[in-house]
């Protein structure tokens, strides 16, 4: 293998004349060698695109030729294609705020461009990764403006996701809007309820989530590109900060701003804790939803069995023909990721000291990883899970019948006590709450049904309670 010399303020290293990152990229690798994943190359793309508009920009204003600006701009496109992705070899987690992801990016591009230009790979008097490719720039403004586009990107894909889902769970409210079963507190019989009732509660949490994940992205489009290392906007000329404003919005298309305080969005992160809370609140509701699916489908014969979620593989290595809630299991385990993804990007927010944070590695990762796994997971939840979930009619009855739940029904018209002794003989007898009223002779049978049908349904999926009409 031939290898080329590279040198910086610390000493020289060989680096493999094959590869187009260089010795910054490859002592990163080596400091931070923790057999763990690579950074999110959602980021590194969008760190390209910058890239790409800054030498736009610089060869506007003259700072860079017009053949090592398009040298720039063609490598960073490629980049921003997927063709270098084996090349960006550093760690997620990575001392320096970013640094060792930046130059990584800085030095494929470099290397990239001047091969375009005909030059051999490691020779930066033709293009150099510093001078020429991070010209105007810092870290500190080229990382967590690439981190606030990827994310925006991942939050509009998941709030589709989540109207999609809500939509799903709206389906399966009104086609469940006929089949009445037993509503449960504190995993105790309580009161009558329609199936549809329950998948709408469902989906009224989704679309509470779905429009916190879809606003949340106005946090999002203050960026502190051409603030360079502490927002001060050293080293960038005043028309360089305006122009690659432009520039970015132009080539994201999204409706991205320039801060007025860019120091503020340098050393503060508390909007990644923002949209990080709004996933973790998303995650609860779909940690409950995963929970109560498991519940309800539980069996089939020795559980709740009130519902039939789709059969997607075989359950065990040893017990013939159990199918377990899989669907759910998974959903369920993404939410739990997220949420101690939360914690650490609160840890990681709150630990920045003065005119930087040093952890933003930390947050880039655990936030990028939180919207890509969400959205993902609630695509297959849907399409996987809730779609297919089909309910068991006469279970649910069965169940609802064997409780003595209607026996609320009778409260209006016995008094709480008296109800409550018809409960217990129902319940001690194993008879129906219809039974223990016949027997008693309360009611004419005629009032009996009138009373014991505490629906009445007005509209799919709201029904009224007790003979009180749905609204």
């Amino acid at each position: 293998m031939n290898f080329r010399i590279e040198k910086d303020q610390i000493g020289e290293w060989n680096i493999p004349q094959n590869v187009f990152y260089g010795i910054n990229t490859k002592r990163a690798q080596v400091n931070f060698d923790l057999g763990s994943k690579g950074v999110n190359l959602k980021l590194i793309y969008e760190i390209a695109l910058i890239k790409k508009a800054a030498a736009l920009v610089n060869k506007q204003l003259k700072q860079l030729t017009e053949d090592k600006a398009n040298s720039i701009i063609r490598a960073s496109e490629e980049v921003i294609e997927g063709k270098f992705d084996h090349e960006f070899i550093v760690s997620a987690f990575q001392g320096g705020a970013g640094t060792s992801t930046n130059m990584n990016v800085n030095e494929v591009i470099a290397n990239r461009a001047i091969e375009i230009l005909g030059g051999i790979k490691g020779d930066y008097d033709v293009v150099h990764p510093l001078n020429d490719v991070n010209m105007s720039q810092s870290t500190n403004d080229v990382y967590p403006t690439a981190l606030r586009i990827a994310a925006i990107h991942l939050l509009r894909k998941l709030s589709n996701s989540l109207a999609e889902l809500q939509e799903a769970l709206q389906g399966k409210e009104n086609e469940f809007s006929d089949v009445l079963k037993l509503g449960r507190t504190e995993l105790m019989d309580a009161l009558p309820m329609m199936l549809g009732q329950e998948f709408g509660a469902y989906a009224k949490a989704i679309e509470r989530d779905r429009w916190r994940v879809y606003k949340v992205e106005e946090r999002l489009r203050q960026i502190n590109l051409g603030g360079t290392a502490i927002g001060t906007g050293v080293n960038a000329s005043h028309k360089y900060i305006f122009m690659v404003t432009d520039a970015i919005q132009e080539l994201t298309g999204l409706g991205l701003a320039r801060s007025d305080y860019p120091m503020d969005i340098t050393q503060n992160n508390d909007v990644f804790v923002e949209v990080s809370g709004l996933l973790k609140a998303c995650s609860t509701n779909l940690l409950k939803l995963s929970n109560d699916l498991r519940l309800l489908s539980s069996g089939p014969k020795g559980g709740f069995g009130e519902i039939e979620l789709p059969q997607m593989q075989a359950g065990s290595t040893i017990m013939p023909g159990k199918v377990n809630p899989v669907i759910p299991e998974m959903i369920g385990q993404v939410a739990m990721r997220v949420m101690a993804n939360d914690y650490a990007i609160t840890m990681a927010a709150s630990s920045g000291q003065l005119e930087l944070n040093a952890f933003m590695p930390l947050i880039a990762e655990c936030l990028l990883e939180s919207l890509e796994l969400l959205d993902k997971g609630v695509t297959i939840f849907r399409e996987k899970c809730i779609e297919g979930i089909k309910a068991n009619k006469e279970k649910c009855q069965e169940t609802l019948e064997k409780s003595a739940a209607l026996a609320a029904a009778l409260v209006h018209h016995l008094g709480y006590e008296k109800a409550g002794y018809i409960a217990r003989k129902a319940l001690s007898e194993e008879k129906t709450i219809k039974d223990i009223i016949m027997e008693e002779k309360i009611f004419s049978n005629s009032r009996i049904d009138e009373i014991l049908n505490p629906f009445e349904v007005t509209k799919p999926g709201i029904p009224g309670f007790l003979g009180v009409p749905g609204k």
